[in-house]
């Protein structure tokens, strides 16, 4: 039987028994389970240092140790399915998962809390590339899109709803319910895993095949990935490169990496398939996964912290802003899906950037510090809408070009690449808040001085206002000196949010060109008859 034979073969074979819209449904909710994993601690680290009695930089260490684990096992998940099979990982991967959360929950200290989030994050690992690569595999070419849309909305909406649902449980229960959650959807879902999943023939016959154990190729991997994601992590919080620690790290990462590259691209069965990437427009598609990653996160970040350090608002009230684009979101992903099969991938991806590009200029131009509520929940809109149209064309472009072979290695690249640009986007972020802010505040203060006769007309109003209500005059003039101080410590701060909004729609444009660097694909394609040229 000839190779094209064996391949027709097989996928008539690998047509899942039951339906592909219920197995879609189950695989998502592990997925959505670890994705909100990932947000969902962040507003409970002051809860978790005082109940546990550490401090809060202490505290921040409970997400670092996740986002270490997870980022090693992405990469590798292709090579562990051929190893293991895809199916007995997958529920190899939520078992670990759901067990190391209930154990998170009941951890009597930081060092077990920390220990048991390694496991988790380890085990989470392994749950979206995963999901990604069973849709790849139980629905045909032209349905894909529709099906990367249930997929979509587990990686997107899950880090915009987990900072409201965490400060919630947080709120009204206890920290520790944060991961507790996770016991009865991790049940649910791997009984439905076990009845609805089927590994497909090509991974059985590789896996009789045997794999070996690259040991070079995981220690590179996991000295490279840990450096580089707690670098990321702790660097501004350390002072970056002023640090011996975060140089340190640097260092390690960049030999590492470099050469996990060399060394992988030689073997015959690597651990981390980095020959994938001589393919352009898998290259591509990476590149606007990480820019999806770093953008969402980034924006996930810069709202709500600007709404409760300078507007006051709780924690619950800034992630109801987050909330409504991800409601939205919910609707526009299978329509983004349906429009898979009418346009190309790469239109509808240069539609996504330049409509985010909007959003990011009038973000620019709308933001201040007497934004209200629904003006802001407005700007959240137009800065996190957009993801939907170049999430899951993008997704599906990565596998355009590449055998059905290969979808556990793409998935697992894929996700690696969005995690590594949202930890990347995190931090580019919250560094140039703060120096941006810096810059700001000398530029302003060097304009508020008292030979300026505006300022000294704003102080001496501000201090016969105070002397009216029945201050001294030393004290008022101190106190004016200090609210005007303040007043300008927040405007700095603001223009600092403005000017990560301008890079993010730079960016944003950028890659909207790059979107035609993307093959052209035929959206009304079927299965084995794919496209591109």
């Amino acid at each position: 039987m000839s190779s094209a034979a064996s391949a027709t073969a097989d996928q008539m074979i690998s047509r899942p028994a039951a339906n592909p819209w219920l197995i879609a449904a189950t695989v998502s909710l592990a997925a959505f389970m670890e994705v909100l994993d990932t947000a969902i601690a962040n507003v409970a680290l002051p809860h978790i240092a005082g109940n546990l009695g550490v401090s809060n930089d202490q505290s921040t260490w409970v997400l670092t140790s996740y986002l270490v684990a997870n980022a090693i096992i992405l990469p590798i998940t292709g090579w562990l399915v051929s190893l293991f099979g895809r199916k007995r990982f997958f529920m190899t991967c939520m078992g670990i998962f759901t067990v190391s959360s209930l154990l998170c929950g009941i951890a009597p200290s930081l060092g077990f809390l920390l220990l048991f989030r390694v496991l988790q994050g380890a085990g989470g690992g392994g749950l979206q590339p995963m999901a990604q690569a069973i849709l790849a595999d139980t629905f045909p070419p032209e349905k894909r899109g529709l099906a990367f849309s249930i997929y979509g909305i587990t990686a997107v909406c899950a880090p915009a709803i987990g900072p409201t649902l965490g400060g919630w449980l947080t709120d009204n229960f206890s920290w520790r319910w944060i991961f507790l959650i996770n016991l009865p959807v991790g049940l649910v879902a791997m009984a439905l895993v076990y009845r609805l999943v089927q590994d497909p023939p090509y991974l059985t016959r590789r896996k009789s095949a045997g794999i070996k154990l690259d040991y070079i190729g995981f220690s590179l991997l996991a000295l490279g990935v840990g450096a580089l994601q707690i670098m990321l992590d702790k660097g501004q919080e350390d002072d970056w490169f002023g640090s011996h620690f975060i140089t340190a790290l640097a260092i390690t990462a960049a030999i590492c990496l470099t050469g996990l590259i060399v060394y992988e691209w030689f073997q015959k069965d690597p651990i981390v398939d980095v020959r994938l990437f001589k393919n352009a427009n898998f290259a591509t598609a990476n590149m606007m996964m990480f820019m999806v990653g770093a953008v969402s996160f980034a924006t996930t970040v810069l709202m709500p912290q600007f709404l409760q350090t300078l507007m006051g608002y709780t924690a619950q009230s800034a992630g109801m802003v987050l909330s409504a684009s991800a409601v939205l979101l919910l609707i526009e992903l299978p329509l983004v899906g349906r429009l898979m099969g009418q346009f190309q991938s790469r239109y509808l991806i240069a539609f996504g950037w330049v409509t985010l590009a909007i959003g990011m200029y009038i973000s620019t131009k709308r933001l201040d510090l007497l934004i209200s509520f629904g003006s802001a929940t407005w700007l959240r809109i137009g800065q996190y809408l957009p993801l939907g149209f170049i999430f899951v064309p993008a997704t599906t472009a990565a596998y355009i070009g590449i055998g059905e072979d290969k979808s556990n290695a793409v998935a697992g690249l894929v996700n690696f690449t969005r995690n590594i640009g949202s930890s990347v986007g995190t931090s580019i972020v919250t560094t140039m808040i703060v120096r941006r802010s810096q810059f700001h505040q000398t530029t302003l203060v060097n304009r508020t001085n008292l030979g300026n006769a505006r300022f000294r007309d704003a102080m001496n109003g501000l201090a016969q206002q105070l002397t009216h209500a029945g201050v001294s005059l030393q004290e008022a003039q101190r106190q004016a000196l200090g609210r005007i101080y303040a007043s300008v410590q927040g405007q700095a701060s603001a223009l600092a949010y403005i000017d990560t909004y301008w890079v993010l729609g730079t960016a944003a444009v950028i890659m909207f060109f790059l979107s035609f660097v993307l093959k052209k694909n035929d959206p009304h394609a079927k299965r084995g008859s794919v496209a591109a040229h």
